[in-house]
């Protein structure tokens, strides 16, 4: 069997490592178009702000390593131009050579990721506005550090790759300005959740402009819809990704809703010998079962294994996912993970809201407050989604709720876990014991909750 994989970051690399393990006579072979592969996306924030020394600590692996170690053949800088599903073929072109050649498959895996949504804003293409999707991307905005010297930096969106960038031009002795053009920080955040980081942030005294339209960007800065320059040496555009679907749609395979490539549990296409993963596919929720776009790592590593196994014989099912994410900001952590409120409100759920604040372990230990905000179905008493806020320890109580929800635990079983304790780590009662029992007071014992938007109206 010959399998060709397009694309060799985080889902082609996954996906061609699981089918080797599973068939040792298969032929693989991966094209990608670029010259990085199986890269560490993620840390490249830190790369741009030196906590990572080396490119080639988020770099380490090669296509000499995937043929040593997998017998896979990887040919970076071969872009794959289009895909004949009927006579399973892929057109490719070597960036190197320019030579075109047509290459036949048994299956077929499309790990082509995605692209950053680049807003219409005039002067996009200056020299001195990047974008942070790969690592070539990461070495032009330190090579400009180096060379230019940078005292200030406009950063436009909130997402996690806007904050991360963020704090490590900081740190890096930058002056940073945020420019969002929501009304509120960071997408996965509901109002008063971003409300609560944006108190946390003024404490360190950065800049934030919201409801901020960006229509053009200059040597000196960005010019806003109503005239005003905010000034900034350089820019970083952190304002989203699209999937990379142009090779399978052109291929006549089926989008989904989202706009990303649709696939079955399986990972299979339309087609039942071209499966896809990664950033350039659309999951779904586990809580709502409605299909959904969220392109993370995490998600890419695990659909991707699932293509591999699928493809040599296996049966293995993805169940979808609770777009679980979690970033930091300095010593401040933000995680989420399931439906925010104004989600399941538009699901129409009946919800439950508690806003639970606790330290994350004892006051006589260093304990710093953490903000809880939990959303339960009142018809189930199950969790729909969590946020949090907070220091230390955000991403261990996180982890506990995802398991929650993943299982269906009710929010009156939440209190009978055997969560550690010990000073270090955590207070008797857990903030997550705390949040079980606020949820059960507020669902089955008549001590009725009140928000912060109720609390407005009286």
């Amino acid at each position: 069997m010959k399998i060709i994989v397009i694309g060799a970051v985080a889902g082609g690399t996954s996906a061609a490592a699981k089918a080797r393990r599973n068939d040792d006579s298969a032929e693989i072979i991966i094209y990608e178009k670029d010259q990085d592969i199986s890269y560490s996306g993620c840390g490249l924030p830190y790369f741009i702000g030196g906590k990572v020394a080396s490119i080639m600590e988020l770099t380490p692996r090669t296509p000499e390593f995937f043929k040593s170690k997998y017998n896979i053949d990887v040919h970076i800088r071969h872009e794959v131009l289009k895909i004949n599903i009927s006579e399973k073929t892929v057109v490719v072109k070597n960036l190197e050579t320019e030579a075109v050649f047509e290459d036949r498959y048994d299956k077929l895996i499309i790990s082509t990721g995605a692209q950053a949504f680049v807003p219409p804003i005039k002067g996009i293409d200056l020299e001195n506005v990047f974008f942070l999707r790969n690592v070539q991307n990461a070495l032009k905005i330190k090579t400009f550090m180096n060379s230019h010297q940078p005292k200030t930096a406009v950063i436009v969106g909130t997402g996690f790759i806007g904050f991360e960038v963020m704090e490590n031009l900081i740190e890096c002795g930058i002056k940073v300005t945020l420019v969002e053009r929501a009304g509120k920080l960071t997408p996965n955040l509901d109002e008063d959740m971003s409300l609560y980081l944006e108190k946390l942030l003024s404490k360190k005294e950065i800049p934030i402009l919201k409801n901020a339209n960006v229509v053009e960007a200059t040597s000196q800065g960005v010019v806003l819809e109503d005239g005003t320059l905010v000034p900034g040496e350089m820019i970083i555009v952190a304002t989203g990704v699209k999937p990379n679907v142009t090779l399978a749609q052109e291929a006549g395979l089926l989008l989904g809703v989202t706009g990303a490539i649709r696939v079955d549990e399986r990972m299979m296409t339309i087609d039942t010998d071209v499966y896809a993963c990664g950033d350039c596919i659309e999951t779904w929720s586990t809580v709502t079962k409605k299909p959904h776009y969220r392109p993370l790592g995490s998600t890419a590593n695990k659909t991707g294994r699932i293509c591999g196994d699928n493809i040599t014989g296996g049966d293995v099912f993805y169940p979808g996912n609770l777009s679980t994410g979690i970033f930091k900001v300095f010593d401040i952590s933000i995680g989420s993970t399931g439906l925010s409120e104004s989600e399941a409100r538009k699901e129409g759920y009946d919800i439950e809201i508690s806003h639970n604040i606790k330290p994350d372990k004892p006051g006589y230990y260093g304990g710093r407050e953490m903000l809880i905000k939990a959303i339960a179905d009142r018809a189930t008493q199950k969790l729909l989604g969590v946020q949090i806020i907070g220091f230390e320890g955000v991403d261990k109580r996180l982890d506990v709720f995802v398991t929650l929800i993943t299982y269906g635990a009710t929010v009156a079983e939440f209190f009978n876990l055997d969560l550690s304790y010990a000073p270090p780590f955590s207070t008797t009662k857990d903030p997550v014991h705390y949040t079980g029992m606020i949820l059960d007071n507020a669902l089955n014992k008549g001590r009725k909750l009140i928000t912060a938007a109720d609390l407005k109206k009286n």
